[in-house]
């Protein structure tokens, strides 16, 4: 159990649920439009929510820009359409406003690979390493880091840093393989991974690629190795979606959550887009179960009781601010992160 707090416990634990107290007949976009204006609040949806919470929202994007944007925003309420960790980020750098997640059940698995209790133990093993830590955490892990990243500018980061300084990163491993190659530094890793990412098949992935042998592979860095081998760009989710946008393909397969293609859909319409396989050959079937339980209704019955509120004890929202705040400091306006290598001509 970490020291997060959450406001009505009883009510978060029937926003969890299926039995929702409304009625089954409104207009959830008219109500929550309405709700909106009324309290002065501001919906922020992460790109693997479902298509409904990203078409409602205000803004939509990666972990960096939705960081961005609650600290910039002047509503009084902040509704994140995310998980756990995410409302967190927007509680810390946003204290005096209203923050709510519409399922506190929403989690990580990276987070939860990463307990604060270990994670003190593997900070306390490299006392000569900075902590760099993956934004995917909880606010407990932050605040025992130094620098928070992204995927989106982890590697920028990771070059302000001088040579000499020995690093740890947490909590994804592939990540931070991959930052290593890129940036050629030797950093000591949490092994954490994400459940979404880690499924994809290699097996299936060629497979498919055999099917569809003009289509370009774009992947998240938080994929196995041998999955990135197979991409011609990797890149965090703003840079996988500018990449498909700009590029002259027609066609591409998405080793990333499958919801992202929403947004791909409507930037870069006429396009193919094509969920990555998992193990058992499911084209586009990795969902993130954690994003899934946010829904329309559950939103709507959030913004209207302003519940299940994200509380944090001040020490540690302070605490964790810190590492936050640098990681601003040191992220450029636009990351540039994404890596791209040229398809072999036949």
């Amino acid at each position: 159990m970490t020291d997060t707090a959450y406001a009505s416990e009883a009510d978060a634990k029937n926003l969890s649920s299926t039995d929702l107290d409304f009625d089954p007949f409104l207009d959830l976009e008219e109500e929550i439009n309405s709700l909106r204006q009324e309290k002065n609040a501001v919906i922020l949806a992460h790109v693997y929510q479902d298509s409904e919470i990203q078409d409602i929202a205000d803004f939509v994007g990666d972990s960096l820009d939705l960081s961005r944007k609650a600290a910039a925003t002047d509503a009084d309420i902040i509704v994140f359409c995310g998980v756990r960790f995410m409302a967190e980020v927007a509680k810390i750098l946003s204290p005096g406003k209203t923050v709510i997640l519409p399922d506190l059940e929403a989690g990580c698995s990276l987070e939860q690979s990463c307990p604060p209790d270990k994670f003190r133990i593997f900070r306390e093993a490299h006392p000569d390493h900075i902590a760099l830590s993956y934004i995917n955490c909880s606010a407990e892990v932050k605040a025992l880091s130094d620098i928070i990243v992204t995927s989106s500018n982890a590697e920028a980061i990771i070059n302000q840093i001088p040579k000499s300084q020995p690093i740890m990163f947490a909590p994804d491993k592939y990540l931070g393989s991959f930052l290593a190659r890129k940036t050629g530094r030797n950093m000591a890793l949490w092994p954490g991974t994400c459940v979404v990412h880690e499924q994809f098949s290699l097996r299936e992935l060629v497979r498919l690629k055999t099917l569809h042998p003009e289509a370009l592979v774009v992947a998240h860095p938080e994929c196995p190795e041998n999955i990135l081998r197979e991409a011609d760009h990797i890149g965090s989710t703003s840079s996988l979606t500018e990449f498909v946008i700009t590029s002259d393909a027609p066609e591409f397969i998405i080793a990333t959550e499958p919801k992202i293609i929403h947004q791909m859909e409507k930037l870069a319409p006429g396009k193919t887009f094509i969920g990555a396989p998992g193990s058992d050959g499911c084209i586009g079937c990795n969902n993130c179960p954690f994003m899934a339980l946010n829904t329309l209704e559950k939103l709507y019955v959030a913004l209207r009781d302003q519940t299940p509120e994200i509380q944090l004890p001040e020490k540690l929202r302070v605490a964790a601010e810190k590492p936050l705040r640098q990681m601003l400091v040191m992220s450029p306006l636009k990351a540039v992160t994404g890596t791209s290598r040229p398809r072999a001509v036949a």
